[in-house]
């Protein structure tokens, strides 16, 4: 056997597209998916790698040649054989999903090369790499972290005449970066471990998060709900969460802060307004959702980055404010540790930061505040990297909101036009803590409802026009643990009752879109992929358990989360870190249960409190 894995690539990828040697944009494939591979974490790598090796060894033992020496005829019988064993079915899958994350790249610009033309210039930022910030500097305040928390702690502590510096891990990405690069580019660079964040459990979810000048609001679909008010009152009245006090005001100004607006029909797409049909034929509560896009051009690109400059994620909107009051953006820069004085009476006091460059040379930043904006999953780590991670619940209580995909096959074309990444909110189940939204993602990044292998899933790609998806995700009950000081080490097991929901959500966005007309559902379970009926969709559901699901995750909260109850909560009921002065808690991970919705309003507007609340010494 080769000890090369990425000789067996071209072989693969092939063998999954039946590459026949004819077509342009499947011969491409290869360079894509090494492109990925090499993005990913070592540990991701290795198990894709593991498994096209192991597939390769299949090879060999049935026919006595490898992958990469079999006639495309023959490839596919041995995948489509193997693929009828469901014990194959989850090696299978390991390898399906890179290889159409970069098929869907090369299809997209087969169909539609890109063509930047004019876009708009990008509000100004003062952003210096590390490379060129000097080995030691002082500041009034250090915020950690750029995204929804740290972008709004930054600009509400710099508008108070403080002089701020935020310290980002990834880089600035402009608008017109994102013009001019392939949606897979951007993929890559824009999410922390090429997206393949993985919290280990049962079921094993994906929970992709950004990585870069403005966190994760760069690469979300731009939704803006507000915290519903009956979280407010579980946030104030159960967990004692001080800063829920007077949050509406908070919320009001993150929404005009971000122009969030209903969006207009007429940039909904197919997907979006299909959605509406099927839900106004079966009486359900749906519309329009509200988003931070004016202007959207229906690019359908928010995941990863908006081309047009229509998204106003915070580095277009808050960063820019925060920067025109004197805030600096430190960007590849890697927290090490929080620094903290000891030797003050009554214990610990923030001093600053220590940061690594990527050289791997350190650099000081010196403040009596830190405001540790990192993220649920990020935050837990530094903690513990700094010598504060000794309250027993840090990195614990985390909610996600594990959420899975199905699309309906339209006789009628519904993709090729304008569309909006999430278009429809259907809310006919958010009482019970389902919540149904019309997606529409880049080709490949939702494609893993494809059935089939070889020539059946070449021909599922290249048909995805007529494809509508829906997404669904569950307010959970906290499952989860960040786990280390390093990397990003998760563990989440599935509550029962989550998973109940799941499947129930499963059922209902089927119904959904036979009621819109749907010929066929394709499910995204690996053994049950089809149902052309509700009652034959009912039937194959039946004998599926949330194990069989192609479950993601979204939206990590919870786990350094604030509290009136020293036990369960590693910060007070203002967002100060435990333990030590000075450490405000400013992102997802303060926020003290699932938010129930997209949470980037919810985080705003808590950063804002809790920095407000320090300013004005409550």
């Amino acid at each position: 056997m080769s000890t090369r894995p990425d000789a067996t690539l071209p072989a693969l990828s092939a063998a999954f597209l039946a590459d026949d040697g004819t077509t342009d944009w499947v011969r491409a494939v290869p360079g894509r998916l090494r492109t990925l591979l090499a993005a990913m974490p070592r540990s991701a790598r290795a198990g894709v790698h593991g498994a096209a090796l192991a597939l390769d060894a299949y090879a060999m033992a049935r026919t006595g040649r490898r992958l990469a020496g079999l006639t495309p005829e023959e490839r596919e019988r041995l995948l489509t054989g193997l693929a009828a064993h469901r014990t194959a079915l989850p090696v299978l899958d390991a390898l399906k999903v890179p290889v159409l994350l970069a098929a869907g790249t090369e299809r997209m610009l087969a169909a539609e090369p890109l063509s930047p033309g004019s876009v708009p210039d990008d509000p100004p930022l003062d952003c210096t790499p590390s490379d060129a910030w000097p080995s030691r500097s002082t500041a009034d305040a250090v915020v950690v972290g750029s995204g929804a928390g740290g972008a709004m702690a930054a600009r509400t502590l710099a508008r108070a005449g403080l002089r701020v510096v935020v310290v980002e891990e990834g880089d600035h990405h402009t608008t017109a970066s994102f013009a001019r690069r392939t949606p897979l580019d951007r993929f890559t660079s824009l999410y922390r471990d090429a997206g393949a964040t993985i919290a280990y459990g049962t079921p094993p979810l994906v929970v992709p998060t950004g990585r870069a000048v403005g966190g994760t609001t760069v690469v979300n679909s731009g939704t803006c709900y507000r915290t519903p008010d009956h979280v407010l009152t579980r946030w104030r009245t159960t967990h004692g969460f001080a800063a829920a006090d007077g949050l509406a005001g908070h919320l009001d100004e993150a929404e005009r802060t971000l122009r969030v607006a209903r969006q207009p029909l007429d940039v909904l797409g197919e997907n979006g307004r299909l959605a509406l049909s099927g839900a106004r034929n079966l009486g359900w509560a749906a519309g329009p959702l509200r988003r931070n896009a004016p202007g959207c051009r229906g690019s359908c690109q928010c995941v990863v980055g908006c081309p047009t400059g229509a998204k106003q994620s915070v580095q277009l909107s808050v960063l820019p404010e925060a920067c025109a009051s004197g805030a600096r953006i430190v960007t590849g820069a890697r927290v090490r540790r929080l620094l903290t004085d000891h030797d003050r009476p009554g214990g610990p006091v923030a001093a600053g930061v220590l940061v690594s460059r990527p050289d791997g040379s350190e650099l000081e930043i010196l403040s009596p505040l830190v405001v540790v904006a990192a993220g649920a999953l990020q935050t837990p780590q530094l903690l513990r990297r700094s010598g504060l991670g000794a309250h027993p619940a840090l990195g614990g209580n985390l909610s996600v909101h594990p959420a899975l995909s199905v699309a309906g096959r339209f006789s009628a074309p519904v993709g090729g036009g304008r569309a909006v990444l999430q278009s429809v909110a259907v809310e006919e189940l958010h009482a019970d803590g389902i919540l149904i939204e019309a997606t529409a993602a880049p080709p490949g990044m939702s494609s893993f409802v494809l059935p089939g292998v070889g020539r059946a899933l070449r021909q599922a790609l290249e048909d995805t026009e007529h494809l509508a998806t829906l997404g669904a995700m569950i307010a959970d009950r906290p499952s989860g643990r960040v786990l280390g000081r390093h990397g990003t080490l998760l563990r989440y097991d599935l509550d029962r009752r989550d998973a109940g929901r799941l499947l129930r959500a499963q059922r209902a966005m089927g119904r959904l879109l036979f009621a819109a007309g749907a010929e066929e559902v394709l499910t995204g379970v690996p053994h049950a992929p089809r149902a052309r009926t509700m009652a034959e969709l009912e039937a194959l559901l039946a004998g599926v358990s949330v194990r069989q699901l192609h479950v993601s995750a979204f939206h990590p909260t919870g786990t350094a989360a604030a509290g009136a109850d020293e036990d369960r909560s590693p910060a007070d009921p203002e967002g100060r870190l435990r333990g030590v002065r000075g450490v405000l808690i400013a992102d997802g991970s303060v926020l003290p249960s699932c938010p129930e919705v997209n949470p980037q309003l919810s985080i705003m507007a808590a950063a804002l409190a809790i920095t407000d609340r320090w300013l004005n010494g409550t």
